[in-house]
């Protein structure tokens, strides 16, 4: 799968723009502040139908406008696509595939795999088990086009049941039999997402161990487990052992909303005995992995977006993460198997060109010189620099 164009009219600070990309890498060179981060979020849009960044869509607008649009023409098994997202201050968001706008957005998700790394992955390792949720759905949501409406459907019936629980917290004769409607509805869609995220995180887990040792030299051994208290206790009974201390916190305490993903190094929590510099390899480990996988499961690399994150490796790191991202083929040892192209398309940002013209010059293909494309981005103007 590959972008060809990207079309901007009023996307945050970009007023409008009209980029051709290259097949393999394009690069984005500016100094901070200045839109090179805006580009990519208008890409990753294209794929999951809202912004990485914006909490909401109308902060997507550029200051002072009512509208923004954003268009991309892919190539995908052979079949042009042309994907477009209108967006209008106080009105509704209008995303379409070709010339039919979608009813559910969720339709979408999948049809164009991508995988962001930005610094705010961090949180994947230092932050709460929310986050690392999100990744693990983002992922599923790429490949099982059942698995997110099954979530959506949890978690509208999980916000329902908390609302109740609210309503009865101060009530300490309530009949919380009531509560009984919900779990019947709400089990067999934990039972479901469960299910799939156990057997996600299985087939995970050896693209993950296989790019940290790539990308660590094999330092350290680093390891990935799927924690659900679902695993011990049997549904549909997991909410009604836990009814009035439910009712006394006012919300839902078991469920698979609560699952986690472990890290550990070497047998202990990652957070505890990694460095600053093994978290950062950790979590560019965790990202890349994620493409690895998605490429195995829907046979087409995603989309790989590569955000400010030279200025934040050291050259070390920096130059292993660039060899590792543009090699032709990658061998993963404990599944015995050869990728081919592992990353087809490449977005990335950086502050200097000389930097990063030097970085290139690491690379293990000679040729990649001829199948990179640049761009300079400044207070939100982009053109394209001559070769």
């Amino acid at each position: 799968m590959i972008l060809r164009e990207l079309n901007l009219l009023n996307f945050k600070n970009i007023e409008q723009a009209s980029l051709h990309f290259a097949d393999r890498l394009n690069c984005l060179i500016g100094l901070n502040g200045q839109g090179k981060t805006n580009v990519l979020d208008a890409i990753y849009m294209l794929s999951f139908t809202k912004s990485a960044f914006a909490q909401q869509d109308n902060l997507s607008i550029r200051h002072g406008e009512t509208t923004a649009m954003v268009q991309g023409l892919y190539e995908k098994d052979d079949e042009v696509l042309r994907i477009s997202c209108g967006l209008k201050q106080g009105g509704k968001k209008v995303f379409r595939r070709g010339d039919k706008a979608y009813s559910r957005l969720s339709d979408h998700i999948g049809l164009l795999p991508l995988v962001l790394i930005s610094p705010q992955d961090l949180d994947l390792v230092l932050g709460g088990s929310e986050v690392r949720r999100r990744f693990l759905d983002g992922t599923l949501s790429q490949y099982d086009p059942a698995y997110l409406p099954t979530l959506n459907a949890y978690s509208q019936l999980l916000m329902q049941r908390n609302a109740l629980l609210k309503q009865l917290a101060d009530n300490d004769h309530a009949d919380l039999s009531v509560l009984s409607v919900y779990d019947e509805q709400m089990a067999p869609l934990a039972e479901q997402i469960y299910a799939v995220r156990r057997q996600c995180v299985e087939l995970f887990v050896p693209y993950f161990t296989d790019t940290y040792a790539i990308l660590s030299d094999e330092q350290e051994q680093v390891s990935l487990t799927y924690n659900s208290q679902l695993a011990q206790r049997q549904v549909p009974d997991v909410w009604s052992m836990t009814r009035e201390r439910d009712r006394i916190l006012g919300w839902t305490s078991v469920g698979v909303h609560k699952d986690d993903l472990q890290l550990t190094m070497n047998g202990y929590p990652l957070r505890q005995v990694a460095s600053q510099g093994q978290m950062k390899t950790c979590l560019l480990a965790l990202r890349l992995a994620q493409a690895l996988f998605l490429t195995g499961q829907t046979r087409h690399a995603p989309l790989l977006l590569l955000d400010d994150l030279f200025d934040r490796l050291d050259s070390q790191r920096v130059t292993r993460l660039l060899q590792f991202v543009v090699r032709d083929t990658l061998f993963l040892p404990s599944l015995q198997t050869t990728i081919e192209q592992p990353f087809a398309q490449i977005f990335l940002t950086d502050t200097d060109l000389n930097h990063l013209a030097r970085l290139l010059d690491t690379a293990p293909d000679p040729s990649l010189h001829e199948q990179v494309r640049f761009f300079e981005v400044s207070e939100g103007r982009i053109t394209q620099r001559q070769s």
